[in-house]
């Protein structure tokens, strides 16, 4: 792939992941920040002027320069994480009943969850 195309395909990428964090930002089903962590990363390859403008902006810039510098993410974030994967954990053996399902499912979030925890706090 030539440069100019791999440039434009980065581009796109990052307009792509902004648009699914912005929407994410009012759907609760869909997270904002890991998009816009892809997006930052795709416009550090494509576009300095998207990748500046993305870094700081006045709602989403503060956590991901934190993310960026620090590998930092903020106590509220982290509550609500932890928070919506226990329920996500209730949920599914609500609706399943499956304790081999549900086993699964708790093993992979109980290591996202300490992942997320053993993160430095803003």
């Amino acid at each position: 792939m030539t440069p100019k195309a791999l440039r434009w395909l980065y581009l796109f990428i990052g307009c792509l992941c902004t648009g699914l964090g912005v929407l994410g930002a009012f759907l609760p089903v869909l997270p904002t920040t890991p998009f816009l962590l892809l997006a930052l990363w795709s416009f550090s390859n494509s576009s300095p002027r998207l990748h500046t403008w993305l870094y700081h902006h006045p709602r989403y810039g503060k956590s991901l320069q934190a993310w960026s510098e620090n590998g930092a993410i903020s106590l509220r974030v982290k509550t609500i994480a932890v928070a919506a994967m226990a329920f996500s954990v209730v949920v599914l053996y609500l609706v399943t009943e499956n304790a081999m399902i549900v086993s699964i499912h708790l093993g992979i979030l109980l290591l996202v969850a300490l992942y997320i925890l053993t993160r430095p706090t803003l």
